[in-house]
């Protein structure tokens, strides 16, 4: 596949900044590039394998940082979930893309610390799914965001604790990629990079039971 690469970008909040004919990366298992296809196309069905990025920001409370997908998003619409999630776009690092779109959805800047990456499949009825190699970022935010509206629709800062209890009542209003990533970071596991941005945290109790 060749999609068109004709995307045209908005500076101001409120604008639209996501396009079906974004070109993105197919890879396989190991992130190694086999082609490119338009964000339509990779979602369709069941999905083809694609990169993609979630981003968790905390403030110095440690709270983190969601935000409730706009209404008008094709795949989970309405949903809450990380802070932020998007593609890299054709020959774009992950790099770039972060920055690119924390700027975009949420008008912020932060450095950031890689977690991990993982591979998962979600299935949201006949619209498409989600099939993506993801990889995950956390960092610091100080102050809040000015979030774009066509992308989000809500957010808001919640304590680690509050949230699990929101995953053990709720879980229906959380994204599927979301929830995966959340277990994650609250292993031990990745507590080491959690306590380089200032967090220091200690496993979920079900892990610490």
């Amino acid at each position: 596949m060749d999609p068109s690469q004709t995307i045209t970008s908005v500076p101001d909040a409120g604008d639209i900044v996501s396009f079906d004919n974004e070109a993105l990366i197919i890879v396989d298992a190991q992130d190694r590039i086999l082609g490119h296809g338009t964000k339509a196309e990779l979602h369709r069905g069941a999905g083809t394998l694609h990169r993609a990025f979630s981003i968790f920001l905390f403030n110095a409370a440690g709270d983190v940082l969601l935000q409730q997908r706009s209404a008008d998003k094709p795949l989970w619409p309405g949903f809450w979930s990380n802070t932020c999630c998007s593609h890299p776009r054709r020959g774009e690092s992950y790099g770039t893309a972060t920055q690119r779109r924390l700027k975009e959805e949420l008008g912020v800047e932060a450095t950031l610390c890689f977690t991990h990456r993982f591979r998962y499949q979600a299935q949201f009825g006949d619209d498409g799914a989600e099939h993506e190699l993801c990889s995950v970022y956390v960092g610091r935010l100080d102050g809040d965001p000015a979030p774009n509206p066509q992308e989000v629709s809500d957010w808001q800062w919640i304590s680690p604790a509050a949230l699990d209890e929101w995953l053990e009542t709720n879980p229906e209003s959380l994204t599927p990629w979301f929830k995966l990533e959340w277990a994650a970071l609250r292993s031990a596991e990745h507590t080491a990079t959690l306590e380089t941005i200032g967090l220091n945290w200690h496993p979920s109790k079900a892990q610490a039971s």
